[in-house]
């Protein structure tokens, strides 16, 4: 039996060979299990029978689109899809995380700078389980349906405001540094550059308490992070 925790399953959809087996054996010697699928109808395949912990994702695939596919991965399973293709436009990065992706890589890409994302993705917390929430004071925190509401009233977030909040609920009443945000969020985003993460901590304190200049439950930690107390 495979030890999830020391030896992630990381299924990979690609069609190019080349690519396929390159990542197959860069990700071995890194401790993972790595599954090949050349298309999309294998990858249908190991899904029911491997349950990975991750897929990389082509995007141009010979039986169908990888945006489709992943569109319907995130809509029936919880399992992270980092994107993996040639395509690196602005436009196609945007939609492949607004339907679902966690990450985007383009290729050519470092092996080293991939594994470091995989770990990143792999270290974002996921729901508790089916159909759980978290509630405290007047807010309902819907893992499974990504769903805020506050007194009775579903909140509307965007998907990084969400994430951002189902990071600190998931960590309720502990510390949640800002290295953590913008690994975990922000790929890339240098420490000294945190100005989008304070943006968003911004917007959330608006949208959940009821006086965001002095917060109740979205709390600064000085020179650390952040906290979210119940």
């Amino acid at each position: 039996m495979v030890d999830r925790q020391a030896h992630p399953v990381i299924l990979v959809v690609e069609d190019e060979e080349s690519y396929r087996d390159a990542l197959s054996t860069g990700l071995s010697v890194e401790g993972f299990v790595v599954i090949g699928a050349s298309n999309i109808a294998q990858a249908r395949e190991f899904l029911d029978t491997a349950n990975p912990d991750l897929v990389l994702l082509d995007v141009m695939l010979p039986d169908g689109s990888g945006l489709d596919f992943c569109r319907e991965l995130h809509d029936t399973t919880r399992i992270p899809i980092i994107m993996v293709t040639a395509r690196s436009s602005e436009v196609d990065v945007v939609l492949g995380l607004e339907i679902g992706a966690a990450d985007y890589v383009t290729k050519p890409y470092r092996l080293r700078e991939l594994i470091a994302r995989i770990h990143a993705v792999l270290r974002r917390p996921v729901s508790l389980s089916e159909g759980e929430v978290v509630s405290f004071g007047d807010l309902r925190i819907d893992f499974v349906r990504r769903t805020v509401i506050r007194r009775s009233q579903e909140i509307e977030l965007s998907r990084k405001e969400f994430d951002l909040l189902a990071l600190f609920a998931t960590r309720l009443g502990q510390v949640v540094t800002r290295e953590v945000c913008l690994d975990t969020l922000w790929w890339g985003l240098e420490l000294s550059d945190t100005r989008t993460l304070d943006t968003h901590v911004k917007r959330l304190r608006q949208k959940i308490e009821d006086d965001p200049a002095n917060p109740r439950h979205l709390l600064t930690i000085r020179g650390v992070g952040f906290r979210l107390d119940a």
